[in-house]
């Protein structure tokens, strides 16, 4: 059994977070190709397909061609009965690839790639965000975690199969993706003007702070990913780490074994890090074979910590007793395995295989993981952007005054309130910030003016000076290494 990864199947591919397993099984689509009015019935019975089932497919196909009063594309008729049969689960973790899609999924767990940025799923027809990718234009434009894309460059995704709405979002770098979005609290979608450009995923990041303090973030689990973090550790324990903060907020998942090879780094030898439960109801226990640490570790997350990182988080809070800070995680608790090789024409098949459950045997998908310390952002890593197509003013009230007012608040321009009414106090503070801006003090907010009231709330919310959850973690560990000390 070989294990694969989604890694970041970011907007340029079929994005679907969690662990792929290939196994050595007979695949159809190929099979579908030689025998539709050929001799179907006795082909297709030998893949498993009943008479009548393969009696039906061929004289849907035989009567399509020979009835459409177009001629029709064969491959993109098989391909759509593929993609029928997997849309049918009702599952938004198993979907067919193309041999396109399907060569870019394979890229995207070693390479670096040009696209937007953000992973995605299908969820009822609806394309939804699991996590933008760090540093990624999604990222930075704002686009979060169960954000749902309702069109692109004024094209409707709704009811769109998945592959198709990623061919819309995808594109050459430099180019722009106008995106609708339906972020939940907010009545109206908001809109976001992303351009596309190369995504690196480089996928560990550490740093040392103050009082011995190490902090890791870990952006994925890709296949280096556990040599990396590995490597990071090794340098922070020699620079006389006394406590670690693991950072998986809105890492969407990755490689299986690699999150267990990590956990491995804390959690006991013999314990166990997850259990894996078939449709057999038959379960896989994975055991450390590792050794705990002598410092503390927390782990931050949020709402965009999905599959492997949720993996991760349950692990060390439950077998290693390290503590979760942060948000609910995503909630995503599905194993899929990926069938490329058996379909012989370059396109793949992602199929749910298993549950994946915690080492106490909980099965987390669709609740996530509830942190031990809850911690809230400030207001203004979560707000709008501001439509850039009307002009905000005095005795205005709207969603996207409201908007501007979090984001002034944000600055420090304190406007007095955050209701969605442009009083004077809105009006002094935009002409403050317009000052410190260099633009024309009008106190009117333009298009030129809402995009550097966003483009300075970025540089503000990059900072780690503002991050509530990574500051906790911090101030969590500073807290466990004097209690440690004390002892002594």
């Amino acid at each position: 059994m070989l294990k694969k990864s989604t890694a970041a199947f970011m907007i340029i591919a079929a994005l679907l977070c969690g662990s792929l397993l290939t196994l050595s099984v007979t695949g159809y689509s190929h099979v579908f190709g030689q025998a539709a009015g050929e001799g179907i019935t006795s082909v297709l019975q030998a893949t498993g397909l009943q008479a009548k089932e393969s009696k039906k497919l061929g004289t849907a196909l035989d009567l399509i061609e020979s009835n459409y009063y177009e001629t029709v594309d064969r491959d993109k008729l098989i391909d759509g009965a593929v993609n029928g049969m997997m849309e049918a689960l009702g599952d938004p973790y198993s979907n067919y690839m193309g041999k396109e899609t399907a060569a870019q999924f394979e890229e995207s767990i070693e390479g670096s790639f040009t696209g937007i940025g953000a992973e995605v799923s299908s969820d009822n027809g609806k394309v939804v965000v699991v996590s933008p990718i760090k540093g990624s234009p999604a990222e930075t434009s704002g686009i979060q975690a169960k954000d749902v894309i309702l069109s692109v460059n004024g094209e409707s995704l709704e009811g769109m199969e998945l592959n198709a709405a990623v061919a819309k979002i995808r594109g050459p770098k430099g180019s722009k993706a106008t995106l609708k979005v339906q972020r939940a609290g907010s009545t109206e979608p908001l809109e976001f003007v992303i351009t596309r450009d190369d995504v690196k995923l480089e996928t560990v990041y550490a740093t040392m702070e103050k009082d011995g303090v190490g902090v890791i973030e870990v952006t994925q689990f890709s296949l280096n990913t556990a040599e990396r973090f590995k490597e990071e550790l090794g340098k922070l324990e020699k620079k006389g780490m006394k406590g670690l903060v693991i950072d998986v907020r809105n890492d969407p998942g990755g490689v299986l074994p690699i999150v267990i090879q990590m956990a491995e780094e804390f959690v006991p030898s013999g314990k166990t890090i997850v259990q894996v439960e078939y449709k057999t109801k038959e379960r896989e226990v994975s055991k450390s074979k590792g050794s705990s640490k002598a410092y503390p570790v927390v782990v931050l997350m949020n709402k965009g910590s999905a599959s492997a990182s949720e993996i991760l988080a349950g692990a060390l809070q439950q077998s290693a007793g390290a503590k979760l800070i942060g948000d609910n995680s995503f909630g995503k608790g599905t194993v899929q395995t990926s069938f490329d090789k058996q379909l012989q024409d370059g396109s793949l098949l992602k199929i749910t295989i298993a549950k994946w459950l915690t080492p106490d045997g909980t099965w987390i998908h669709g609740k996530g993981i509830k942190p031990d310390i809850a911690v809230a952002q400030p207001d203004y890593f979560s707000v709008a952007p501001i439509n850039k197509t009307a002009i905000l003013q005095y005795n205005m009230n709207s969603a996207d005054v409201k908007s501007a007012q979090t984001m002034l608040d944000g600055l420090g321009y304190k406007p007095g309130r955050k209701d969605g009414y442009f009083d004077v106090g809105t009006k002094n503070s935009v002409k403050k910030f317009q000052s410190t801006a260099k633009l024309k003090v009008t106190g009117i907010i333009d298009a030129k003016t809402a995009e550097a009231l966003e483009l300075s709330l970025i540089k503000v919310i990059q900072d780690p000076v503002n991050d509530n959850q990574r500051n906790k973690g911090i101030a969590e560990i500073q807290k466990e290494i004097k209690a440690a000390a004390s002892k002594k």
